[in-house]
């Protein structure tokens, strides 16, 4: 069995808002966003909720209209705001239950060339177990893997699964299963609440429950937790830090439970946002008997130990760690880059021919697969 991860930066559509040359021109219209939405979601508005919902609102481009650059606000009954002919905002609902509607981004569609170069990333990495980082829907998945891998001729995952998550962008994670490998159990943890009822996965940690062919591995399974996990760039750093550790602590807390329950066969992959010397992700590296798989005698990293944008050390982000169980059956692994935007002259790895200029790129993330005698 090959086991691999893919955060593919979206399929079809992508956030505007994240779609720019940087991130320093999308992250303030995020931060704006996210916040507005969290005043917004109030039982009651403050005299000073009011104001700074003024200022959030007219600072991403609606002052004058319900839709903006990047963002649509949308008043289906009721009214948010009132604008009056002599200029300026008012917020006229006083609180979230006198108004129905909501705040949006407005999404651009993905290059089409980025869109082929996934597609050809997905289909070299004949993985029969993928887990896919940043998929708008299952939707999108399932019509990415018929319409777009299947018009490059690759073969068709046979099973596609994706339940939303708690992230408003459309950046959710799944797995698609190839044939034979059936996707049994499935379990969301979105509503998973630290003390004080705040959430404590940004997207979700999805657990698949995957029933192994019969014979030597009859009656076991293997069990794939995808995350991806707070990112360091949106929020404020230490924010962030603390929001992956609590997410780590979590998913540690999952991990144990599954082992007590007798599972030997446990993987925990995707886009952790943080490198394996960080306090972040301690309670994992640290904390249980997990084992990365690039430290495997078999795992060849291409000479490069990173996973994102120019692949140094301090881009390796994205993971599969392995029970010991599992990581006693690695017989090879790797890291896929030929879809990644090699940089200028020399080019850092060797890509398709089609990706010849960085808006084609189908990520800037590269795969990470493992081969597994199961």
């Amino acid at each position: 069995m090959r086991l691999a991860s893919y955060n593919v930066e979206n399929l079809f559509n992508r956030a505007k808002a994240m779609n720019l040359e940087g991130w320093a021109e999308g992250k303030p219209v995020l931060e704006r966003f996210a916040r507005l939405n969290q005043l917004l979601g109030e039982p009651i508005y403050t005299d000073q909720d009011k104001a700074q919902m003024v200022k959030l609102l007219t600072e991403l481009g609606l002052s004058k209209s319900d839709q903006g650059p990047f963002v649509i606000l949308r008043q289906n009954r009721g009214s948010l705001v009132k604008r009056p002919k002599a200029g300026g905002l008012e917020i006229v609902a006083n609180g979230r239950t006198e108004w129905v509607g909501s705040l949006e981004l407005i999404e651009a569609p993905v290059d089409l060339e980025a869109m082929r170069n996934t597609a050809r990333v997905m289909i070299d990495l004949q993985a029969d177990v993928l887990a896919v980082v940043e998929a708008e829907s299952r939707p999108a998945l399932r019509d990415f893997n018929t319409e777009i891998i299947g018009a490059l001729g690759g073969p068709l995952y046979r099973h596609v699964m994706l339940i939303d998550g708690n992230d408003t962008r459309g950046i959710d994670v799944g797995l698609m299963t190839a044939a034979g490998y059936p996707i049994g159990q499935l379990r969301s943890h979105v509503d998973d609440s630290a003390a004080n009822g705040e959430l404590i996965f940004s997207r979700d940690c999805a657990q698949f429950h995957i029933p192994l062919p019969s014979g030597k591995q009859k009656d076991k399974q293997l069990i794939v937790l995808v995350n991806h996990l707070k990112s360091k760039g949106f929020g404020g750093l230490a924010a962030s830090a603390k929001k992956r550790l609590a997410q780590a602590e979590r998913i540690k807390l999952i991990y144990q439970a599954l082992v007590a329950q007798g599972e030997a066969y446990i993987a925990v992959v995707g886009d952790f946002n943080d490198t394996p010397d960080s306090a972040p992700l301690e309670p994992l590296l640290k904390g249980t008997d997990l084992k990365d798989a690039f430290v495997h005698p078999a795992f060849d990293d291409g000479g490069y130990p990173g996973t994102f944008d120019t692949c140094k050390a301090a881009n390796k982000i994205d993971y599969l760690l392995l029970s010991p169980a599992l990581f006693a059956t690695v017989t090879a692994g790797g890291v896929w880059r030929k879809g990644m935007w090699p940089g200028s002259q020399p080019k850092r790895w060797e890509v398709y021919p089609q990706l010849d200029k960085k808006e084609n790129a189908g990520s800037d993330h590269a795969a990470v697969w493992v081969d597994l005698d199961l």
